[in-house]
């Protein structure tokens, strides 16, 4: 779940993270006030206009904007950047409505750097990524100039150590500043680290991370993405939630109880299992090469999956203009494969199915479920292995099925 730049820096603050001053805003009339109450709090004219939307990259898209001359121009900024479709490269070319800004107090920055907080899988261990080419894309750097990333691991069994901070304090050069500086590094990746352990976050990042020319550092944004499986013990998240940002299907089926990712291909796809479900995308994926045939979406129905969960399931699947066939994908143990036929029959009736539909089943009451396939006078084109199934459904993108 990801969540606004400004809701991150409230969580920063909560944890004594230093962050600008500023004021989320809805309208212009905000934006304006917004702007005046930061120069009458910090003296200064100059304050930033930041489009809030859950994508990186706002700055290139036109989403932040510098306003040398006060309230008064932040106004005429929050005018152009408030429902404007922001594109950056992580949008994608339909981009995202603007619906929130917020409103930040200038500072003088000396360098921007890049600092960021993520799961480690493979280690199982918290990393802390740093690069002192703050303000870029880091995918850039790491593409290009890896050699300007540094990484640090977090034993879990003792913490964040002080020399490991004071280590990345080094390798970004924090030493020309002066050891107060450093010192001020070390306590901002103390309280980072107590906001990533007890917030349960995946990802944390800030680009660019500020040092000014009072020797300060002060995160100037915050990317922050919790991880879902901990949502039972943070009530609160729903509160941060904006269903504006996020898939409105996704939102559906996890309301349903069902694990489903949106994709940009042509192949919808309904399988039970995440191993499984992966699988089956990775063979569409290689069947379908060279005839432009890929999955539309990853969606495990679990092991426990009803008849009406399938049918909403379907019915998901069919909300994406792009989907031209269905790939049903299912090897019964706990789930029956009589439920799932029966649910497949259910849906494809009651939605009026007009694309393609290829079924592959085994396990658990296979027979049973491939006699209420055969027997339900649908055009189910039946398959007897993944390989064979993946096949099908690729003729019946390309050309039909056989």
């Amino acid at each position: 779940m990801k969540i606004h730049e400004y809701q991150g820096k409230q969580i920063f603050a909560k944890y004594g993270v230093p962050v600008p001053k500023g004021y989320p805003a809805f309208t212009v009339d905000e934006a304006e006030a917004a702007a005046k109450k930061l120069v009458a709090e910090t003296g200064n004219q100059v304050v930033v206009v930041k489009a809030q939307i859950h994508a990186g990259g706002r700055g290139k898209g036109g989403g932040v904007k510098v306003a040398k001359g006060g309230p008064t121009e932040a106004r005429q900024l929050a005018e152009k950047i408030l429902g404007m479709q922001l594109v950056t490269h992580q949008t994608g070319p339909e981009g995202q409505k603007v619906r929130r800004l917020y409103i930040e107090q200038g500072l003088d920055m000396a360098r921007e750097l890049y600092l960021s907080a993520l799961v480690d899988r493979d280690r199982r261990r918290i990393a802390f990524m740093a690069s002192t080419e703050g303000g870029m894309d880091i995918e850039e750097v790491a593409a290009h100039t890896p050699e300007k990333i540094l990484t640090i691991h977090v034993d879990p069994t003792v913490g964040l150590a002080a020399y490991q901070s004071r280590e990345l304090a080094f390798g970004l050069g924090l030493m020309q500043h002066g050891k107060e500086t450093v010192a001020k590094f070390v306590r901002l990746m103390t309280a980072l680290y107590e906001a990533v352990v007890k917030e349960d976050c995946a990802l944390l990042e800030i680009n660019p991370l500020a040092v000014l020319k009072n020797g300060d550092i002060v995160a100037l944004d915050a990317k922050v993405t919790f991880d879902d499986n901990a949502d039972f013990r943070h009530k609160g998240w729903d509160e941060l939630r904006d269903t504006d940002e996020e898939d409105p299907v996704e939102l559906e089926a996890k309301k349903a109880g069902l694990n489903y990712v949106s994709l940009d291909g042509n192949v919808g796809c309904l399988v039970n299992g995440a191993g499984l479900a992966m699988a089956t995308m990775d063979i569409i994926k290689h069947a379908g090469a060279n005839h432009g045939v890929a999955p539309a979406n990853f969606l495990d129905v679990g092991g426990g999956a009803t008849q009406e969960q399938v049918t909403k399931a379907f019915s998901m699947i069919l909300k994406s203009p792009k989907v031209k066939a269905i790939f049903v994908n299912i090897f019964g143990g706990i789930m029956k494969c009589d439920v799932i036929a029966n649910g497949v029959v259910a849906a494809a009736k009651e939605l009026g199915l007009k694309v393609p539909l290829v079924v592959r089943l085994e396990g658990t009451n296979v027979e049973l479920g491939r006699k209420i396939l055969n027997e339900s006078g649908l055009a189910i084109v039946a398959a007897t292995t993944m390989a064979d199934g993946a096949k099908k459904i690729v003729d019946a993108v390309s050309g039909g099925a056989k």
